[in-house]
């Protein structure tokens, strides 16, 4: 039989996209969309999709995992499929994949945290927001950590980012507001047992680097019995930050520093509970017998290097008391066996989303989207754009080839194959039965969904099917 154009309904180019996140979702819809005729497995090694939508968004940011119905229309498409509890590199190999389809795509994300580096971080209580925020939102890889909150009155959280603020307002807000949400049974019950009283947000640069947005500080500053404290030095610029504002800064910035300026002259309520904002300021070191009772933290001078604005220690250090540390300084990739990884940078090594190997050479038919590909940047949206470049070098490289019709290369022989591999696959329909019981559990309690922190329970719910 003659060679068949690939990507046309005789032939059509098959994909398995590995990460049911945000971006391996855009990257399905941005296939399934184009005018070759393209088969999108999509596979993930949980039995529930949504990647950090699902286990990384704060439960009282509902609004922001609406995203999830965009998701749930590229699932209804008539060549889209989904395989979870799938666990690529360890039961399913890449070799198996590459016999059932033409390319792989990974939207595998960053799973892992960065480390402070600092003496004492190996203390009991010292950890990272990454795992925090995986306990309340359910994961399953969290489900076995403990956050004893009603040992610690005060945290110091390392870092200004979203996920820093999510962690400071998930810790000194009512915990009472949280029931209606998705947060896990097991967080919300510590939460209503915690003693936190205070919570030291540390950001090493100051006010026109910090990352949250306005929005974001705001809510900190509306949250009810909740301080939020800016000494005013917090809310100063140095010079160097100044002409940058002055000459190029943008809105988001511009609002950020004014915001800081007039939360700074804003007088204490004597609220039960305080955010202390602490920009301009890094911890050297966790001190504690036996586990976390302090953190010291060095004031920096921001200076001027090389076009960027560098934090550098004066040698004028504080003390703070505190019972827990959580960093919150970034997500590094994991590697996974059979695919390059640049472990200095965190991601897997490409160019515009092709993978390359070590030496910098492409690898065929490999291919790489969203944080996994950039690094840990940007929002949920802007997973979109990066997962479109992604598919437009996959397009282009299957463009103008042919290829016999292959056994092998059908949607039937992959799901077989899968199957064989994982006696215990999730299909989409699975996954409906999950989601059906969870909001069922939440609806009969007053809440939104409760979620299956275990594996095994939410097998247990598709076996019972």
């Amino acid at each position: 039989m003659s060679p068949l154009a690939l990507g046309s309904p005789d032939r059509p180019l098959r994909v398995a996209v590995i990460g049911a996140g945000p971006s391996g979702f855009y990257a399905a819809s941005a296939l399934l969309g184009a005018d070759a005729t393209v088969e999108v497995d999509l596979l993930d090694r949980l039995p529930v999709p949504f990647g950090l939508v699902r286990g990384g968004v704060a439960p009282d940011h509902q609004k922001i995992k609406s995203v999830v119905r965009a998701y749930q229309k590229t699932a209804s498409h008539p060549r889209f499929r989904f395989f979870g509890n799938v666990r690529v590199g360890e039961r399913v190999p890449l070799e198996l994949l590459r016999q059932h389809y033409d390319m792989l795509c990974f939207a595998v994300g960053c799973e892992s945290a960065r480390t402070l580096d600092v003496p004492g971080e190996d203390l009991p209580g010292s950890g990272t927001a990454t795992d925090f925020v995986a306990w309340y939102n359910g994961h399953p890889d969290a489900r076995e950590l403990d956050f004893p909150l009603h040992e610690v009155g005060s945290v110091v959280v390392v870092g200004v980012g979203n996920v820093a603020v999510d962690v400071a307002r998930i810790l000194t807000r009512d915990p009472e507001s949280l029931h209606p949400t998705d947060i896990a049974d097991h967080a919300l019950e510590r939460l209503r047992e915690s003693a936190v009283r205070d919570v030291w947000l540390l950001g090493r640069r100051g006010p026109a680097q910090a990352a949250f947005t306005p929005a974001e500080l705001q809510e900190l500053s509306q949250l009810d019995g909740v301080d939020l404290v800016v000494p005013p030095w917090s809310a100063e610029l140095d010079p160097a930050s100044a002409a940058w504002l002055e000459a190029e800064g943008d809105k988001v910035t511009r609002r950020n520093v004014e915001l800081l300026r007039e939360l700074s002259q804003r007088e204490p309520t004597g609220a039960p509970r305080r955010i202390h904002l602490w920009l301009g300021r890094s911890p050297v070191a966790i001190e504690g017998d036996g586990r976390v009772e302090a953190v010291q933290v060095a004031h920096n001078a921001l200076v001027e290097e090389g076009g960027r604005i560098a934090a550098r220690p004066t040698g004028e250090v504080d003390r703070v008391e505190a019972q827990m540390v959580l960093a919150a300084v970034g997500y590094c990739g994991v590697a996974l066996p059979g695919l390059p990884f640049d472990r200095r940078r965190g991601i897997v090594p490409n160019v515009e989303g092709r993978v390359v190997d070590e030496a910098g050479r492409v690898v065929p038919d490999t291919y790489v989207v969203g944080w996994a590909k950039r690094g840990p940047s940007g929002v949920i949206g802007t997973n979109r754009a990066d997962a479109v470049e992604t598919v437009d070098r996959m397009l282009a490289d299957a463009a103008g080839h042919h290829a016999p019709a292959d056994p092998d290369r059908t949607a039937a022989a992959a799901e077989q194959a899968l199957a064989r591999a994982v006696p215990q696959l999730v299909r989409w329909q699975d996954w409906e039965r999950i989601d059906a019981e969870e909001r069922a559990r939440g609806e009969a309690d007053g809440r939104v969904r409760r979620k299956f922190t275990r594996v095994r329970d939410m097998l247990e719910v598709v076996r019972r099917s």
